[in-house]
């Protein structure tokens, strides 16, 4: 007997999802991790999502700016203050900073009361938090059926997606949400909200002013909240710009009719800045009763006084604030233009997208058949080539449970892997687009080996190339 008989339900249960593929993947790189120099062929890492485009402006502040440690001569004055900090309210100056960054994030248009800024270890536990603070277990929440690991396991709440497909770009209708709040109260459950991804996570769209309008009426009409996960604000690089559940309260008429203590924000620092080992979540609720609660919660998981300390410092200093935000953007832009366009050369789609760190790949046509349960076994069956034969760990759609079988995240650093498995079959003296459309497809994934060219693939961390020309993510 393995003894889990003698541990709790939870300690027994398969909840968190480590025997999934998400995670299958990343034991294969832990197996056989890629280095450019001493393991080549090694599996590329890109089921985690890392940001380290602009990580070279952080150390660049961080070199400049010493005081803000406290581990240093010249900041070794605050030791005493700092490290005897222990209130779980969090130091003001964090809690201040926090709140003006996020406005900034949202454009300068919102301004945020930092005595509602509740913090917690990362924004996996910021999102289980505000959980327990809304549900009890038995509850439901609606979330869109592209979404990452959930907050199940702990809470006890159950989760009922809300279709969403390509046929509209995986886009949130008012009728997608009606029929599955339909579909939720018919089997007798007790809907207690709507949980979004903004950006969303895989798909790095941004919802639109009409739909959060949309969404913000249902949950009023429905009397459920709404918590609103916007942990990849600041990696918006459309014109337009991210627009927070925020942006729409703040615009709200006097006369509007929205209950505000249905409204939640989660945030981090983890995509927007790359620092997830800081393990900074913040919840930002506009209920006095959740903010109260989750303050209490939040003792169970601080964020240190020395991490409060130093991104308080950092995030006080506007020219270096407005300095990130502006390069993080344009470098977002610009890798992921790169990406999506060498991913074209091959013929392979991408969701048109305007945030996040990752790019949504369309391999569809690379399934055997279009029997949907014959392609959801086609979709793993194609996953585990990418992950035995490629040597990437991509997330395929599943993870996310996509309806869709064939949609994978995917990032830059294996862009010539990718070339190399799309294109085994052309050969070199395809000229045009047509051709090379009409022929990708044609790769028999029975092959016992795939030959790749990693010349000119780099390891993020280990390349010889400034550390801003570069993400480490899961994604591109």
């Amino acid at each position: 007997m393995d003894g889990l008989h003698l541990l709790s339900k939870v300690a027994r249960s398969c909840g968190h999802g480590e025997d999934s593929a998400y995670f299958d993947g990343w034991k294969a790189y832990d197996r056989n991790p890629y280095h450019p120099a001493r393991n080549p062929g090694g599996v590329i890492q890109m089921g985690l999502a890392e940001n380290q485009l602009s990580f070279d402006l952080i150390q660049e502040w961080v070199k400049e700016h010493p005081e803000a440690s406290i581990c240093t001569s010249q900041g070794a004055g605050a030791f005493g203050d700092v490290a005897a900090f222990q209130y779980y309210e969090g130091l003001p100056a964090f809690r201040n900073a926090i709140a003006k960054f996020m406005g900034r994030v949202r454009g300068g248009r919102v301004v945020f009361d930092a005595d509602r800024i509740v913090m917690s270890g990362g924004a996996t536990g910021a999102n289980e938090a505000i959980i327990f603070c809304l549900a009890d277990p038995g509850d439901v929440f609606l979330v869109p059926s592209l979404f990452d690991r959930d907050v199940r396991w702990r809470t006890g709440v159950k989760i009922i997606a809300v279709a969403c497909g390509s046929s509209n770009g995986f886009q949130i209708t008012t009728q997608a949400l009606e029929q599955s709040y339909r579909d939720a109260t018919a089997q007798g459950t007790n809907v207690k909200g709507l949980i979004l991804t903004n950006p969303s996570n895989p798909l790095g769209t941004l919802l639109d002013r009409q739909t959060l309008k949309d969404i913000l009426k249902f949950v009023n009409d429905k009397n459920i909240h709404l918590v609103c996960d916007e942990i990849y604000a600041a990696t918006a690089f459309s014109a337009a710009g991210f627009l927070s559940v925020a942006n729409i309260v703040e615009d709200m008429e006097p006369a509007a009719d929205i209950n505000l203590d249905l409204i939640h924000i989660v945030y981090s620092f983890s995509k927007d800045l790359g620092l997830p080992g800081f393990r900074i979540g913040v919840i930002y609720s506009y209920n006095d009763n959740v903010v109260t609660c989750a303050r209490r919660m939040s003792s169970f998981a601080l964020v240190s006084s020395q991490t409060q300390h130093f991104i308080a410092c950092m995030l006080s200093d506007d020219t270096f604030v407005d300095k990130f935000l502006r390069e993080s953007s344009k470098r977002l832009e610009a890798r992921h233009a790169k990406f999506t366009t060498g991913l074209m050369r091959v013929g392979i789609q991408c969701l048109k997208s305007s945030a996040g760190l990752f790019c949504w790949m369309d391999l569809r046509k690379l399934l055997d058949r279009n029997d949907k349960e014959c392609a959801e076994d086609d979709e793993a069956r194609l996953w585990r080539v990418i992950i035995d034969e490629v040597k990437l760990n991509v997330s395929p759609g599943s993870s996310f449970h996509c309806t869709e079988p064939g949609w994978f995240r995917t990032m830059e650093v294996a862009l010539k892997r990718i070339w190399a498995f799309v294109g085994r079959k052309i050969g070199p003296d395809v000229k045009t687009k047509k051709h090379r459309e009409n022929h990708v497809f044609t790769i028999s994934k029975s092959s016992k080996r795939l030959s790749f060219e990693d010349d000119n693939v780099l390891s993020p961390i280990l390349s010889h190339s400034p550390p801003s020309q570069m993400v480490h993510t899961s994604y591109f």
